[in-house]
This record gives C-alpha cells, structure tokens and sequence, in this order.
C-alpha cells in the first residue's frame, strides 16, 4: 500500500511563493509517474503538472512559468514550486502517484492566494 503525505501549503499574498511537497511511502516511488492536482470550491479537479519516472515534465497553460514540478527519487518525494501567485491558484492540492493502471491520492494541502 502507498501513502502520500502533502505539505506546504498555507495563506500567502497575490504575488507570493510556496513550495508543495509530497512524500511516498513504499518502495515503487522510483518507477512511477507522479502528479499534482487542484480542486477549487465548487470546481471540478484539475491537473496542474505532472513527471514521469525520467522526470519529463508538464504543466497546465493556467501555472506555465510560473510553477514547477521536480522530484527526488532519494527522498521519494515531488515537489511543486509555485510563484507569481494569484487568488485563481486558491484550492486543495493533491499529489498524485501512477504505476501502470493504479493511482493513489494524497489527503491533499490547502492553499490560499489573498491580500
């Protein structure tokens, strides 16, 4: 069984950073796919950037160039770096891990953009 631990996130100011990681428990960290999503009020959930096991990278049109996605295969761990905030980016943040035809979620990290 993996596990997927979300933290970061938190209140920041239009304009601010913060950085999301997410650690995963197991041993098959390494060879899978790993993803972020977000979910605002009253919205559907949506992909925000994904790495593959050879850490190509995508992410939504809405965060190009403003965030990315790394991991650490050490660690076992996915990051997600976000700057330029903006109060469009306010949802929970959910981590993602995909080997083959299974997915796990995280419990997910809230994030708040506000002056």
């Amino acid at each position: 069984q993996v596990q997927l631990v979300e933290s970061g996130g938190g209140l920041v100011q239009p304009g601010g950073s913060l950085r999301l990681s997410c650690l995963a428990s197991g041993s098959i960290f390494s060879r899978s796919a790993m993803a972020w999503h977000r979910q605002a009020p009253g919205k559907q959930r949506e992909l925000v950037a994904s790495i593959t096991m050879d850490s190509i990278t995508n992410v939504a049109e809405s965060v190009k160039g403003r965030f990315t996605i790394s991991r650490d295969n050490a660690k076992n761990t996915v990051f997600l770096q976000m700057n330029s905030l903006k109060p469009e980016d306010t949802a929970v943040y959910y981590c993602a891990l995909r080997l083959g035809t299974l997915t796990y979620w995280g419990q997910g990290t809230q994030v708040t953009v506000s002056s």
